[in-house]
Order: structure tokens, then sequence, then C-alpha cells
């Protein structure tokens, strides 16, 4: 144990006081936090200091043993640019107990700052701060408790060598407010593979490949940076101009997901549970009831052999099993977890981690030693820069060290999770209804659980935007993250109850279980019961029937939104096909997945949107100028209109590839009736190269206040509206659904969103046009009485809402819904429209 001393005095605080989501949910780490009386930081134990922010706000010290302190100087402080504070060490410095780091001015960091709580995290795998966490004050110097290591000490990235005389230069400044984080990174790595050319990025005095997810992660390059792309090979140039209109494109990164919702009470550090009696509080993760019995998750370290045989045998060995691994994360065709395989693909083909590990392989080590010492390596990279974002990405290396080892020194056998080991690809053996109890579960042993006899899962640790909690919401199983230390004594066999609204219940009597067994039947008898009519059409009790679609971005789901009861797809996002890859799809290849797609439907409506990329989807083949504002940029229908080659070639495709009676198009961002009239006018020429006679139907896409409120001439144009509310919300709100300190105002159900959706309604009913919604709040069923009410006729929601939604119109009277839209208009804000929506249902 490493003695821990307060690096500065205070009032000692828990971490999950700290008024910061990520701080307080313990996603950095465990630890605590001090609100400061002194502007003096001063090292907590001996180690090297790893990292110093560049504004100075934080610093990260390693600990020879492994351990790992960040301390985060105020909340927010980044943005002061560095006023205010003043280091006093550098990275590398190697320090004593006691020794001064950072001096800072009080009274400017607390007027300029949104708070000076500073709160200090251990970062580290298994890393546990033993501490007394009581509220009390302490003195800088103090020995407050101790910490228990579990990782090693972070080592540098390597810095790739530069290469003689590059064939290609470009420079640019980093637009995208996040930096280059992983989702960039990945984006980069994609564009760059049909080339041959070396890549590089520079920054300052670091460098990083950027064919390498890794080294552009360590990069660590934020918003403002002044970046230098360098290439040399044989397309070194095409290379080079590819990588700069897709960085200079702004790259922004879309938040389709709404802000985690808590369960009573901020979420626990791993310092400390939040308990109420024999409930023990955490955060959302997937929700849902569950009633079951404890079940462990033991995580077995594999033991790798140190050294290893003949330095040849050993790189084979390990490109054996890192294209195992590789083709098994091949095998997940769509959804979430493809999503997620995608990305550690990514991981397992990166050229640093085989280039660190064949380094260290020929340095004596086994192949199974040296991929964890690589990956490892990068972890604690990631983890001493102190940045969330790229925190956020060691548990997927984790998870492919993982994985890959298995390979190497168990024929795949990953885990022990339940009484035996099983590989990472097949199903984990359970105990009927069991919940889950975990530290911390990654994908693939999401995986690897039977399903079938998983009732939930409830970790001491996680986050609700993680990648399991992602893959338990789409498996319908109710999860509970950031638990605490407490979810861990919990034996095998224990019944509990977890409500992911609530917390977890760790001794529930015979009353509470009754309770909870009535609500699961009723939730169930009410799912079934939606399910067994979803194929029925959705007539309100009056005789309204109200068509329920599907939004679709494949084939496969057109036949799964089919199967659930769907009438038709309203909107079919044509992105997938333009985006992360080199170049433009051709119409040939266009128009053979829209048939497959409307072969899927069976003959039902099949409603395509136009390509809706720029803005927060970038295209690698469309380089535009830096915006300030992508969102308020060249994108929509203005970039259709901008590039009328890729524009006629998808209305070709979809001619060809559609049939006539399944047909409509439809046009995103549109403004003002002239947009529309200049795509009629291309849809027209297009129909004539083709010798086709009947018009296809075109509609627009309503997502902006000037749509909305121009509907009523709009409508004279269109076939048809149907209302982006994701987009409308953001637009009308002035609230960046993309930005963590705004996304959780982004709300449809706002009186202001739901007057516009009131006034494109009325535009279009006056000219005798249908109007649809195929925004997220299409797929809420607490939503679906009030947009019927306000004239909508028909939504088209997410594949897994059909059921429900359907269940919810037939309960529904049109009078009645007319009325409590009336009502909603009226009401001050979101908060007072869902409170009597919710009374409504009741």
């Amino acid at each position: 144990m490493t003695p821990f001393l307060a690096p500065l005095g205070g009032w000692l605080m828990p971490l999950h006081e700290v008024a910061d989501p990520v701080f307080a949910s313990g996603s950095m780490g465990p630890g605590i936090a001090i609100d400061p009386l002194d502007g003096l930081v001063t090292a907590p134990l001996a180690g090297t200091v790893v990292a110093v922010a560049r504004t100075g706000h934080s610093v990260t010290i390693a600990a020879g043993d492994g351990t790992t302190i960040l301390i985060h100087i105020g909340l927010d402080t980044v943005a002061l640019g560095g006023a205010g504070f003043t280091p006093q060490v550098a990275e590398g410095a190697q320090v004593a107990p006691g020794d001064p780091l950072i001096c800072f001015d009080l009274d400017h960091v607390a007027r300029a700052a949104r708070s000076v709580v500073t709160p200090i995290v251990v970062i580290g795998e298994g890393d546990r701060m033993l501490i007394d966490q009581n509220a009390r004050l302490v003195t800088a110097g103090a020995a407050i408790g101790h910490v228990v290591p579990g990782a090693p000490p972070p080592a540098s990235p390597a810095v790739p060598a530069a290469p003689a005389r590059p064939a290609a230069r470009r420079e640019l400044v980093l637009a995208m407010a996040n930096g280059i984080h992983a989702r960039p990174s990945a984006r980069i790595v994609a564009a760059l593979r049909p080339y041959a050319a070396d890549v590089a990025i520079l920054t300052g005095a670091r460098r990083a490949s950027a064919r390498s997810t890794v080294a552009l992660l360590t990069l660590a390059a934020r918003h403002g940076d002044r970046l230098t792309i360098e290439a040399h090979g044989p397309d070194a140039e095409a290379a080079a101009d590819a990588l700069f209109a897709l960085i200079d494109s702004g790259m922004g990164e879309a938040a389709d997901h709404p802000p985690p919702v808590r369960a009573h009470a901020p979420p626990p550090a791993m310092g400390a549970s939040q308990r109420a009696g024999d409930l023990i509080l955490g955060v959302t993760g997937a929700p849902g009831l569950a009633i079951g019995v404890a079940a462990k998750f033991r995580r077995a370290e594999l033991a790798v052999p140190e050294t290893g045989g003949p330095a040849p045998e050993e790189r084979a060995a390990l490109d054996r099993a890192r294209a195992a691994v590789a083709a098994r994360l091949d095998t997940h065709g769509h959804g979430p977890m493809a999503d997620i395989a995608a990305a550690h693909r990514a991981l397992v083909d990166d050229p640093e981690l085989a280039d660190a590990a064949g380094k260290s392989i020929d340095a004596g080590a086994s192949a199974a030693f040296a991929w964890r010492r690589a990956v490892r390596d990068c972890q604690a990279a990631l983890a001493a820069t102190g940045d969330a974002l790229l925190i956020e990405r060691i548990d997927d290396l984790a998870d492919i060290e993982r994985q890959v080892i298995a390979e190497l020194v168990c024929a795949g056998t990953a885990h022990a999770p339940l009484p035996s080991a099983a590989p990472p690809h097949s199903a984990v053996p359970l105990p009927r209804a069991a919940i889950l109890i975990a530290d911390d579960l990654l994908p693939s042993e999401f995986q690897a659980l039977d399903t079938g006899r998983l009732a939930g899962i409830a970790l001491a640790r996680g986050g609700p935007t993680s990648h399991v909690a992602i893959l338990a919401a789409a498996a319908g199983v109710p999860m509970l993250v950031a638990l605490g230390p407490d979810v861990l004594a919990i034996a095998d066999g224990q019944p509990l109850i977890l409500d992911a609204d609530a917390g977890l219940d760790t001794a529930p009597d015979e009353l509470r279980l009754d309770a909870a067994a009535q609500r699961l039947a009723a939730a169930r008898a009410a799912r079934a019961e939606a399910l067994a009519e979803a194929h029925r059409p959705a007539m309100t009790r009056d005789g309204t029937h109200i068509e329920v679609f599907a939004n679709l971005g494949s084939a496969a789901e057109a036949g799964r939104a089919v199967a659930g009861g769907a009438e038709g797809c309203g909107l079919l996002r044509t992105e997938f096909l333009f985006l992360d890859r080199a170049d433009a799809p051709g119409e040939a290849e266009q128009a053979r997945i829209y048939g497959e797609i409307a072969a899927a439907l069976a003959d039902r409506p099949l409603i395509v949107r136009t390509f809706d990329i720029g803005g927060d989807k970038p295209a690698p083949y469309l380089p535009m100028a830096t915006e300030d504002n992508p969102a308020l940029g060249l994108r929509g229908v203005r970039l259709n209109l901008a590039r009328q080659d890729l524009l006629d070639t998808q209305l070709r495709a979809i001619l060809a590839g559609v049939p006539a009676p399944q047909r409509r198009i439809m046009v995103p961002m549109v403004i003002e009736p002239a947009e529309l009239a200049a795509v009629r006018d291309r849809l027209r020429a297009a129909e004539r190269t083709l010798g086709i006679d009947r018009p296809t139907p075109l509609g627009v896409m309503v997502e902006t206040p000037a749509a909305a409120l121009g509907a009523d001439a709009i409508a004279r144009e269109a076939d048809f509206l149907s209302i982006g509310s994701n987009d409308l919300t953001q637009y009308a709100l002035a609230c960046d659904r993309g930005n963590p300190a705004t996304a959780a105002r982004v709300d449809a159900l706002h009186p202001a969103v739901l007057r516009l959706i009131a006034l494109a309604a009325e535009g279009a009913a006056r000219h005798g046009r249908w109007i649809g919604v195929c925004g997220g709040i299409a797929s809420d069923p607490l939503a679906t009485p009030l947009l019927i009410g306000l004239g909508v006729t028909e939504l088209s929601v997410a594949i897994d809402q059909i059921a429900p939604v359907k269940a919810r119109l037939r309960m529904l009277d049109l009078p009645a819904c007319r009325d409590l839209a009336r009502t909603a208009l009226c009401l001050p804000d979101a908060r007072a429209v869902r409170a009597l929506a919710q009374e409504f249902a009741r």
C-alpha cells in the first residue's frame, strides 16, 4: 500500500459529491475531493510526473508501484486557458511527498471557474483508495490514508521517427471541439486504407502514425492545436489531401442517446457506496426491472510466461491469435455489437500495438507477455492524460488484450466468470434469473453470458454510456452501474430486486418481492400483448388509423421491421452508403442496395432520404472548408444542390432500385419552397432519363424552425412532410445535442418544439398533405398522444418500439389527445409537459 498525503489544505469530501458527472460517477477512477483553502498543490506520494496539463490546471503522478494519481484543480478550469495557474514541475520530474506541484491564484480561479473543488483520482485497473472520506478539514501534507495499486506505472508512448523527406506536407488548425479522440481516430485510420503512403500527424513535439488508432489517441490533439500532416510513398499527395480534407471538415461528433438517468442520488465513487437502507443506489445503465439471485462474475487473470521461444515463432503465434480474434469480431453483422466489434477490430489490427509487441518479442518476451505489455503501456498512457474521453477507451483495450491472450495461452479461454472457464465466444452458464454482480464487465464477457438466464446486471464500476450499457439496453437486460464496493460483498444466491430507476434492493422481504413480481408480470403481459397484436393496424378507439413505420439503415433492418409489424419505412438513412469510404458509392451499387431494402419490405412504402452528410457526418471524398458551426453550414439539401453530380446519381439509383408503388423520396434540412423545387427539377430530369412517366412523391424533412413556420408555403410544393424532431429541437432551443453542457436541455416535449410541430401539421393539413414524425420523439410512447393530438398521422419509430407504439395508439381517443395537446402548448417547460403526459398515461 502507498501512503497518501493530502495534496492541499481544505475541506475533504467524497468524490460522488463533486458537481461533475465525469468525476462523480467514478468513471475516471476512485478518489476524493478537497474544497481548497489555499493555492498550493503538493505531491501526495513519491513518483514521476507523467503529465502536466498545458493549461496548468491538472497534474498526473505515477508511483513506482503502479499507483497513478490525477489531481484536477477545480471544475471546467481548462476553459481558463492557464490564467491563474503556475506549474512548479515539468513532465518527467521526480517528486517526493510534499514537493510543490502547482501554485494557483485561489481568488481568481474561484471567481472565474464553476467551482474550485479539486478531485483527486486514482487511475489504474483495480486500484482502491483506502481513505476515510467523511467530510472534515485537512491540512496539506497530512496523512489521510493509503492506496492499493492494481496496474503498472504509465509508460510514455513510443514516438515514431520522422521520415527523411516527406513527399507531401499539409498544415491546419484543429477545429474539432473535442480534439482527436476515439471516433475521429477510427475515421482517420479508415480514410487512409485505400492509400499505400506512410502518414503521420504532428502537433508540437508529439508525432503519431495516422494509421494507428492507439497512436492518435495518445497524441491527445486538442481543439486549436496546429497540426502538420506528413506523408511519403507512391500516393503521398493523394493520402495527404484526403486526410487534410477529413480533419478540416470538422468531423463533428453526434449524440443520439439521452443523458444518463440517475437512480435517486449521485453515483458513488469506488471509495463508498450510496445506500438508503437495504437499497444500494447507482446509475441507470439499461432501463428495466429484474427479480433474481446474485451470481458473482469472477474474472481470472490469465497467467502468461514472461519469456518465449524463438522470436519468429512467437511473432507468428501472435499474428495467428490476432487473426483469430479479428475473424470472430467480423462475424457481428449488424446492431450495437457490430459497431463495438468494429472499434475492437481496429485495435486488434493496430500497427502501433503490433510493433510494440514485436519489439518485446525480439527482446525475448513471449507473445502473450509482449501483447499484454504493449496494451497496458497504451492504457497507462491514456490514463495519464486525465482526459475522460480517452480514459473511456481503456476498457476496449482491456477487452482485446484478454481476447488475444486467450487465443495464445489457453485456446480461447479468456475468463472464468462463474464456476468454470469458457471461451469468450461461447455462453457462460448462469443460475436461473441471475443478477450478475461484478466490478465491471467487458463487451466480450457480456457476449459470453447466457442471456436466457440473465435477469439483470449490477456493476460496482462502469458508466451509463459504456459499450456494455449499450449492449445490455439492446438485449433488454436491466443494468445498474457505479454501485460502489458494497455490491461486491453480496453473496452468491442472495435474492435481489434490481430496479434501474431506483437501485438494487439487497434484502427484499416478501412484501417487496410480491410487489416487484406484480409490476414485472404486468410489464411482461403488456409487452406480450403488444407483440401479439403488432401486425394489426394501429387504430385509435375512435377509429382513426395512424400509420406506424420504421426508421431503417440496411436491408437486414428492413426484414426485422417487417417481422416486428412495421407498415413501411418512414426514413431510410442513406448515409450508411456514403460514409467511412474513400469515394462516393456508384449508381449500380446504390440501386442494388435500395432494391434489396424494397424487397425486404415486401411492397410496403419506402421513403428514401437523400444523402444528409456534412456537419457531424463528414466524408473524406467531400473536402469542405472549416466551418465555425457545421450544424448551420453546408449540409442536407444545401449539399445536395451544391453537389448535383452526387444527387443525380442517387436519384437515378432510387428510381432504378425501388419499384414505383413503394417509392417515396424525402429531402433533408429544407427551409423554403425554392430548395424543394430545385430538387424536384433534378428528380424530373432523372425520371425523363430513365423513361419514367409516373411522378415520384417528393417530401421534406421539417428539421428547422423556418420549415415549421413556413410549412404552409412548403406544403404547396411538397407531397408530404415528416418532422425530424432531433434537429428541430436543438435548433428551436439553441442547445447542441452533441454538447454535454446542453444535451440535457434538448427535450422534444418542450412547449416551443410542440408549437412548431403544431404549425407544421396545420400547414400540411391546409393543403391536404399527410405529416409524420421520424425523429426520436416518435419512438416514445409517452409522446404518442401529444403527437397525434397535434395532427400527426404517421410515426416512424425504432424497430423495437413498433409494437409498444401501436399498443399505445389503440388505447387512445383522438378528441382527448387533442385536448391534451392544447393544454401542453400552454405549459412553461418540458418538465411540466412530461408530468402532464405521465398523468394522462395513468
